[in-house]
């Protein structure tokens, strides 16, 4: 009998016996899938907090911030230097006017839904350049502000957790209150965890002068991002610095490579107590087949059979546990929307659990990785056992 067949017919074997033994194969498969689901939603969790925050650059739209800032919430910019970066070349133009925008950014205080104390919560002053440089901003609702009214729009993301942003209710900006006219969307991007409002009121409830936070400007093409680049950083008396918006929403997103170790750490640490229940379970499997065992041996079944039929044994429970915990993770936090501390900025970005193929697959081989420790021992043991020991136990 060939090697191929000798080992489908022992796993056959081994397969049927499976439900006789259903209360310690649950074992395996309940301590697997847990491992898998808890690792599965912490790296969904991590992914769409990074996707969120990274989707928001695009090559051809740069960032200008104060040389030595990290964010936009440490940088400050003078309007009349809008002025004179207005001037360089390789920046897009529509009928003559330059697309750049001076924007503010800055934090107010509010409660999120159904709790007590309260979370910063980004708000945006900007230019309607701004809406020219950012076509994928949609008013879904309401309106959009009218200039020089202390009016604002609401992110989808930043209306679906926080309390007080429907439209016409007012809020609380420093000394003043403003008025929930609209709430937009932008392709789930960071953007929709701000508030919008006109930059020279937001300038008047902040009381930043004739100064923002930074510029965003759209260029001809992404190649024209070096030109830019030379004319604001060695223009005389200019202390900027220019980024390509994909670049600066990179280095905003690296609290979720954060997640992703923590995630990747929590889940091996639970795979630890999964590995000793299927050693367990195999070593128990194997003791109650010891005679069965010997048998096959004395009928010229060889040991690397064995040992190969077992290790696949532990192999499918495996399987079954990840997929388990990859269904229960994808079912309970596919698409659920939370809202975190993210980058620089100190402030809360809303953003949805992504669990996906990729994720599914370092969670399916986390769970062949516990199969294959939990199994290859107990079936090396049974495979070097005996044959005279194995039949002297019927």
């Amino acid at each position: 009998m060939s090697f191929i067949r000798q080992v489908l017919l022992v796993t056959n074997m081994n397969l049927r016996s499976v439900l006789e033994r259903s209360g310690s194969s649950l074992v395996i498969i309940v301590g697997i899938a847990g491992s898998v689901a808890v690792m599965v939603s912490l790296l969904a969790m991590a992914e769409g907090l990074s996707s969120t925050i990274s989707s928001t650059g695009e090559e051809d739209r740069v960032i200008i911030l104060r040389d030595g800032s990290s964010s936009e919430l440490s940088s400050g910019v003078a309007m009349t230097e809008l002025d004179t970066v207005s001037s360089s070349p390789g920046i897009k133009s529509i009928d003559g006017e330059p697309m750049i925008a001076a924007e503010l950014f800055a934090i107010i205080d509010l409660k999120k839904k159904g709790a007590e104390s309260t979370s910063n919560l980004p708000i945006r002053g900007v230019q309607p350049a701004s809406f020219r440089i950012r076509p994928e901003v949609d008013i879904i609702e309401g309106r959009n502000f009218t200039t020089g009214t202390a009016e604002i729009i609401v992110g989808k993301g930043a209306n679906n957790q926080y309390a007080g942003l429907e439209i016409g209710d007012q809020i609380k900006v420093r000394d003043s209150f403003a008025t929930v006219v609209g709430i937009f969307s932008s392709n789930g991007d960071v953007h929709e965890s701000e508030i919008w409002a006109d930059l020279a009121t937001a300038q008047g409830l902040f009381r930043r002068g004739a100064s923002a936070s930074s510029m965003i400007l759209k260029l001809d093409s992404p190649d024209s991002f070096n030109e830019v680049g030379l004319f604001v950083e060695s223009y005389p008396n200019l202390e900027l610095k220019v980024q390509s918006e994909s670049d600066f929403y990179e280095n905003q997103s690296s609290g979720a490579d954060l997640i992703k170790v923590f995630g990747q750490v929590v889940g091996y640490i639970m795979a630890i107590g999964a590995v000793f229940a299927a050693l367990n379970t195999m070593y128990s499997a194997v003791s109650t087949r010891l005679v069965e065992i010997g048998t096959l041996r004395a009928l010229g079944f060889k040991g690397t059979t064995v040992l190969l039929a077992l290790l696949i044994e532990a192999l499918l429970l495996a399987t079954i546990g990840g997929l388990l915990g990859g269904t229960i993770a994808y079912i309970l936090f596919n698409g659920y929307t939370v809202s975190t501390l993210a980058g620089a900025s100190f402030s809360q970005t809303a953003f949805a659990f992504a669990v996906t193929g990729e994720i599914i697959q370092q969670g399916l081989t986390l769970a062949l990785l516990v199969g294959f420790i939990g199994g290859v021992f107990p079936a090396w043991n049974a495979a070097r056992r005996d044959i005279t020991e194995a039949l002297r136990s019927i």
